[in-house]
């Protein structure tokens, strides 16, 4: 035991050692002279923390651990969040729109109703914020209610990136506290928080980059906490919320009403997407903001941004409608699987809440695998679900994105394929296991994933 814990602290150590020194590379603008270098590099240090990260989750889960250990992974965990909270956002611009919807609804104008550029918000320009907005003349906000309610309420209070990131920061530490929680309903040590606390890809991309991701992790972890209360429709109300801030945790309602309990939660789910919206539906179908274009921007609509597609397209040129036709089969695969979620037995006490989280894990990856975005933060809400149920896939899936912080072939199939084909196999390997049978995934949570 204690050699194993020393090591755990050791690996701790070389996490936030690694982290520091990405930090310190002090990255450029992209553009700049040695930018390339300099991104390289950086990229090439989250991968030794990748590699330091999964050697940790192999020990915490194979390996007995001091009672007090908890206390380590909750200090490396806070250190590195401590250190990243006040450097400058490092991979993304998104935040610097965050604070200016905040600005803008602060001064009582609806955030979907101008771009940012447009004469009438001239007033609202701070040298600190505006001139970072990606998209700033052309794209009203894309962000959906419930993360603008957040970016409203923090404008009131700051008009700054830190600001914005501390905001992001209590939303996490709500999910951890939700997680710890679970961990003990399920009579799971405690320590296999590190799972999702020292997760180098949630890290860069909360307490680095601030990407509001994070008040939608936050939001699925009390409606995961509600669920393993039997607080079905409560669950559902927090489920909307998270939907409401990124679309895309909708997918994962069917584990929260495993069992049948499902007209009442719907209702409810329904009845908080219509009051969230409602107060900014004054500026009509612009409500959905830069949604709409955003699927062209991404390559929805022709295919070519779905890794799948983008391999197939350099054996074969794609027939029109191939990216319609995928959309189907994703939403029939995503039907079936949630059908078969969704009329899942009954489970009690801890096995429930191990159940809940494994077809949680499963539904998000699933989803978020299918839409292959190549912004690597819309996989770090994968971690979540992967600390009551540590699915191996899931948990590849939810750090190995940091390497798509570069695209060295500039196209979306080639280097996507370092973090797809690794979680194929996994996942390939625990479905030949049978791990995904609810009670081998049960016995599965109590080793290794």
């Amino acid at each position: 035991m204690k050699w194993t814990t020393l090591t755990l602290a050791c690996l701790g150590c070389l996490l936030l050692t690694l982290m520091i020194g990405a930090l310190l590379l002090d990255l450029p603008e992209a553009g700049a002279a040695d930018w390339s270098l300099r991104i390289n590099i950086f990229v090439g240090l989250l991968l030794a923390g990748l590699a330091t990260y999964l050697t940790a989750v192999w020990l915490v889960l194979r390996q007995r651990m001091s009672k007090h250990m908890i206390w380590v992974v909750l200090g490396v965990a806070i250190a590195m969040r401590a250190a990243l909270l006040p450097a400058p956002p490092f991979l993304s611009s998104d935040i610097y729109r965050y604070v200016w919807d905040g600005q803008v609804q602060a001064a009582g104008i609806n955030p979907y109703r101008f771009v940012p550029a447009d004469a009438s918000l001239a007033g609202l320009r701070h040298l600190a914020v505006f001139p970072h907005i990606n998209r700033a003349d052309y794209a009203r906000t894309i962000y959906p209610p419930a993360a603008q309610m957040i970016f409203g309420l923090v404008g009131h209070f700051s008009r700054t990136v830190t600001g914005m990131k501390i905001a992001m920061a209590v939303f996490e530490l709500v999910g951890m506290l939700c997680l710890l929680r679970l961990l003990s309903i399920a009579r799971l040590p405690r320590e296999r928080i590190l799972i999702y606390a020292w997760n180098p890809l949630v890290l860069w991309s909360f307490a680095g980059d601030g990407h509001v991701d994070a008040a939608a992790v936050g939001l699925l972890a009390v409606a995961l906490l509600c669920r393993a209360g039997y607080r079905v429709r409560l669950a559902a109300a927090f489920v909307a919320g998270a939907a409401l801030v990124k679309f895309l945790p909708v997918v994962v309602a069917p584990a929260l009403v495993r069992g049948g309990r499902l007209w009442w939660a719907a209702l409810t789910g329904a009845a908080v997407v219509v009051l969230l919206y409602l107060p900014y539906l004054s500026v009509g179908i612009h409500v959905l903001g830069f949604l709409p274009s955003y699927g062209v921007e991404e390559g929805i609509d022709d295919g070519g941004g779905f890794w799948l597609l983008a391999g197939l397209s350099h054996l074969v040129t794609l027939p029109r409608g191939a990216a319609t036709a995928y959309i189907l089969c994703v939403a029939a695969g995503l039907g079936l699987l949630a059908l078969r979620i969704f009329r899942g037995g009954a489970e009690n006490g801890a096995a429930d809440v191990v159940v809940l989280c494994r077809d949680t894990a499963v539904l998000a990856a699933f989803a978020t695998v299918a839409l292959s975005p190549h912004y690597a933060w819309y996989f770090a809400w994968l971690a979540l679900p992967s600390v009551v149920a540590p699915l191996p896939a899931v948990i590849w899936l939810s750090a190995a994105p940091v390497a798509l912080f570069i695209d060295p072939f500039h196209e979306r199939f080639f280097w996507p394929s370092f973090v797809y084909l690794p979680a194929a196999g996994l996942a390939l390997a625990a479905l030949w296991r049978h791990r995904y049978l609810p009670h081998a995934a049960i016995a599965a949570s109590q080793g290794t994933p």
